[in-house]
């Protein structure tokens, strides 16, 4: 359970376990004390209680783990191949020891098992009176020997891999979520930025748009309030000039808007701009309006000139050589810039004659204006 802990324990399981082991180990120790003490003709009470008590340190194996295994070879007289060696030696080899400790400490316990192991047989009364090869007592005390020490060793040695595998593997998955939030951070950051970059964009757009049609509609109307009374074929005319640059502007403006209504949801401005998008295109004479359209392209060049000559402006268009169909965003930028300096021209030089170069090379596209 989450906040136990006991001396070196951190879980009821562990302490049960360990006490089960325990149990096991001092009942063992005491069954062979008295057949050690019957053998050697030593009272029990000098043998049983202390090779009991030794038997019961294996409950320390968590916290010193050698010293159970020290523990185990010296009881290995009285008890060889016991519970304490076997558990004492596994829990070692899982532990972060370095393996010449864990080696050392398992071939002195493997040798000693083989040698108490040889000195029991050699003792037997009924095993000598039997017919066997010289080579017999020696083989079968060998093999005890690797029993008692090689099996514990190689299922430690594999629980600590394991264990460290399962570590690595959590780290790794540690570092990768970790990794995997900063990916999510930068990607947020990026889509915050291209949020801002479109704003800016569409706000230099709209900055765009307004001043060249709304100047251009300034220009006219003040032709119109001339004119009036002395041509009313000339006002009529730029009245209609008028309004087709407002619709030209309502049409621009509501690209841009369309761009705001599909990237966004339900917020109040995504809303805002949805309607702002309805009324530009109802006011432009439509009655739907369509997907986003693509941005002003350099064939429309010619027509945002004829319409500063429409406002009394003397403009020249000069057009060197081939277009070779360049990106949508290229086209639109020489439009803007072509745009914008005409609208200069119209606040601050009205009246004065205007030059507008536009030369298309390989791979790229030059514009001038002077005036």
């Amino acid at each position: 359970a989450g906040g136990f802990r006991l001396g070196w324990w951190t879980r009821r399981r562990s302490v049960a376990v360990d006490v089960a082991i325990a149990l096991v180990a001092v009942g063992e120790a005491v069954a062979r004390g008295f057949g050690f003490a019957t053998m050697t003709g030593l009272p029990a009470v000098l043998v049983v209680p202390p090779l009991a008590l030794a038997s019961a340190s294996v409950v320390l194996r968590r916290r010193c783990p050698v010293v159970v295994v020290l523990v185990a070879i010296s009881i290995l007289p009285a008890c060889p191949g016991t519970t304490i060696a076997l558990v004492g030696l596994y829990t070692l080899a899982t532990t972060d020891a370095p393996r010449r400790v864990i080696g050392m400490l398992a071939a002195m316990l493997g040798s000693g098992t083989s040698v108490v192991f040889y000195l029991m047989m050699e003792q037997d009364q009924g095993l000598r009176a039997q017919p066997m090869p010289v080579w017999f007592p020696p083989l079968v005390a060998g093999v005890f020997g690797v029993v008692s020490a090689v099996p514990p060793v190689l299922l430690g040695l594999y629980a600590r891999a394991r264990r460290r595998l399962v570590e690595s593997l959590r780290d790794r998955a540690f570092g990768l979520e970790r990794e995997l939030a900063l990916l999510a951070e930068r990607a947020e950051e990026r889509a915050v930025w291209a949020r801002d970059a479109e704003r800016r964009r569409i706000a230099r757009e709209m900055h765009d748009v307004v001043a060249h049609r709304v100047s251009l509609m300034v220009v006219h109307a003040a032709a119109v309030q001339a004119v009036a009374v002395k041509d009313p074929e000339k006002a009529a005319k730029n009245a209609s000039l008028i309004g087709d640059m407002g619709r030209q502007a309502l049409t621009e403006l509501r690209t841009m808007l369309g761009v705001l209504r599909s990237g966004s949801g339900t917020t109040p401005a995504a809303e805002a701009s949805s309607r702002l998008a309805e009324l530009a295109a109802v006011a432009g004479g439509e009655r739907q309006a369509g997907p986003a359209e693509a941005g002003p392209a350099l064939g429309e060049v010619t027509a945002l000139v004829d319409q500063s000559r429409a406002a009394g402006m003397t403009v020249e268009l000069a057009v060197e050589g081939e277009p070779r169909g360049y990106a949508a965003q290229v086209e639109s930028t020489a439009y803007r810039v072509i745009q914008e300096a005409l609208t200069n021209v119209h606040k601050h030089a009205a009246g004065a004659a205007a030059r507008v170069r536009v030369a298309h090379r390989e791979g790229e596209v030059a514009v001038l204006v002077q005036n």
